[in-house]
């Protein structure tokens, strides 16, 4: 599959069934948070391991899995995620949706289409920042990794979001812009939708062989209402 492989090109795992539910990853998907998350990664990193340059090229092929997790695979001190975090809420301000995300979640809203996020966020942190952005209210379910037994990879987020939706899995899509999001979806049943606006990685994603690839968000409402 290649980029221009997108709406036409969608698996029959979705079908011409209505979909009742879309599933969000929040980070390079609803927001634009990758400056900030370099910038807190960099005091994290300075306050807990020292001197030197901080890593977050490793870090950002990690992106879509836990704090905690991508701390335990890159060998870093777990303690990296009190500062990381108390400067993720510091600079909260400077996120931002990306273009066209608000539309389309009122757009999904009109058409009655339930939505949920997933997110390798903690659920407070991830509500807070959806909440300062106005779009809360939008989504029925906001799902942080603290609140499953499993973070992405796994599809415990996916198949949480799935049951309080009250949604069986061939009518929901799950939107990711990381490998990780791609196989939770995979895992749990789900139509797994490749997003490509924000800082992800698109061989990577086109490597996973996702059922579709959207370039804007735009393209998650085509899909949906096709």
């Amino acid at each position: 599959m290649d980029r221009d492989t997108t709406l036409q090109h969608v698996r029959p795992r979705l079908g011409g069934e209505r979909v009742f539910a879309v599933v969000f990853d929040l980070d390079g998907v609803l927001v634009d948070s990758f400056a900030v998350m370099q910038e807190a990664f960099a005091v994290a990193y300075a306050e807990v391991v020292g001197d030197g340059e901080a890593p977050f090229d490793e870090y950002r092929k990690h992106l879509g899995r836990y704090f905690p997790d991508i701390m335990r695979i890159m060998g870093l001190p777990l303690e990296m995620e009190e500062p990381f975090v108390r400067e993720s809420y510091r600079r909260a301000g400077q996120v931002q949706l990306f273009d066209g995300v608000r539309e389309l979640l009122a757009d999904l809203s009109a058409l009655g289409v339930r939505m949920a996020v997933a997110t390798g966020k903690s659920g407070p942190r991830a509500r807070s920042l959806l909440d300062g952005l106005g779009v809360l209210p939008h989504f029925d379910h906001v799902i942080g990794s603290d609140e499953v037994p499993r973070a992405k990879p796994a599809p415990d987020i996916v198949q949480r979001a799935l049951e309080l939706l009250g949604t069986p899995p061939q009518r929901a899509v799950m939107v990711g812009d990381a490998t990780t999001d791609l196989i939770a979806a995979r895992g749990a049943g789900v139509t797994a939708v490749a997003a490509t606006w924000g800082e992800s990685d698109v061989d990577a994603l086109l490597a996973e062989d996702p059922d579709a690839v959207v370039e804007s968000p735009g393209e998650v409402l085509a899909l949906v209402s096709r």
